[in-house]
């Protein structure tokens, strides 16, 4: 899993790594059961302070999608579940924006808007 980070982004650090693992998760590029590199080589890799790294990985561990466990260390746990989410929350906004009048092209402006 490539992780890049924009030192210049008004973006937080830590809210950049979680937005990228997230990403991942739901593309499926990282599978249930998977594990996450060690937050001091991330860290590492990255250039940021382990912290960071750390209230990344705490902030997914509160949402439920991976576990940390000492000498384990993170381990994906419901890269299913969110995927299917998405699937839903996706299907449920297309459906909408049709019953709005919005074009496919009008949707994926708004969602390139926000995202």
């Amino acid at each position: 899993m490539l992780i890049r980070v924009d030192a210049g982004s008004s973006e937080p650090l830590f809210a950049q790594i979680g937005a990228q693992v997230r990403a991942a998760i739901a593309t499926g590029r990282v599978a249930e059961g998977d594990r996450l590199p060690p937050a001091r080589e991330l860290a590492e890799s990255l250039g940021v302070n382990m912290h960071t790294v750390l209230r990344a990985y705490g902030d997914l561990r509160d949402e439920g999608l991976v576990d940390m466990r000492r000498r384990r260390g993170v381990i994906v746990r419901a890269a299913g579940d969110t995927r299917a989410r998405l699937l839903e929350l996706a299907r449920e906004l297309s459906a909408e924006a049709v019953k709005q009048g919005l074009s496919k092209a009008d949707l994926r402006k708004l969602l390139e808007e926000v995202g």
